[in-house]
């Protein structure tokens, strides 16, 4: 995996994310003991959504946001947009699933107009881009002036005293539950791998405002091992 780059990197995910979308849902519960909901509600609290607006859930996989979103907030209009087509099927058959629009999409080619959406948000997902500064580009053209981006994911570990233990977690435990619980070793190999691969906190803020968005900032989570930006257009 390490050495694929470009459209070889986006199948690989692709055909990542459809086997594994089955246990998706367990994992994550079981990788965060059950943060990471939190951490959603916290990334819609910044999306500040306006009664019957308008959001899109990018790499939604089995639509967790949408569906949170459509709860704290009935009457919005909830689009969650994933490439792998087994999440999407996932999420469909999840309970609320017939209130969420669905969509097969790439994020470095949105199929929008300029300025509709009053919230892009998107979670665990950006890490897997292969190109940040299109994918930010796309979603600044889409948002509405004043219009809110949220992004949530996993960040590389630092040099601090937690250093080894988040190592071990990451490169030991991680693998293993992906083997006994989904049947897909492989695929949580790629977590790890993707997670030290991808930006700092730092970059990610900087790769934003490169992109034209304003007022952006983040928040460490977990041990800083995941982190939550957001911005305005």
């Amino acid at each position: 995996m390490a050495h694929l780059t470009g459209q070889e990197r986006a199948q690989y995910v692709r055909e990542m994310f459809d086997r594994i979308a089955p246990r998706y849902d367990l994992m994550n519960r079981l990788m965060t003991a059950g943060q990471d909901l939190r951490w959603r509600r916290w990334l819609l609290k910044r999306a500040a959504l306006p009664a019957r607006g308008r959001l899109l859930d990018l790499g939604t996989g089995t639509g967790d946001i949408p569906l949170l979103a459509l709860r704290a907030q009935p009457g919005l209009s909830s689009v969650g947009a994933d490439f792998s087509e087994g999440m999407l099927r996932a999420g469909r058959a999840r309970a609320g699933g017939s209130e969420v629009l669905w969509l097969s999409a790439d994020m470095i080619e949105l199929p929008f107009p300029e300025g509709i959406f009053d919230a892009v948000t998107s979670a665990f997902v950006m890490r897997n881009v292969v190109d940040l500064e299109r994918a930010f580009g796309e979603q600044q053209r889409i948002l509405r002036p004043g219009g809110k981006v949220v992004c949530l994911d996993t960040t590389p570990p630092g040099y601090g005293l937690l250093r080894p233990v988040v190592q071990f977690y990451l490169h030991r435990v991680i693998p293993v539950l992906g083997g006994l619980i989904a049947g897909q070793r492989e695929a949580y190999t790629y977590l790890p791998v993707s997670t030290e691969n991808f930006l700092a906190p730092e970059g990610l803020e900087k790769c934003m405002r490169a992109a034209g968005f304003r007022d952006v900032a983040f928040r460490r989570m977990m041990f800083g091992t995941v982190a939550l930006h957001w911005g305005a257009k």
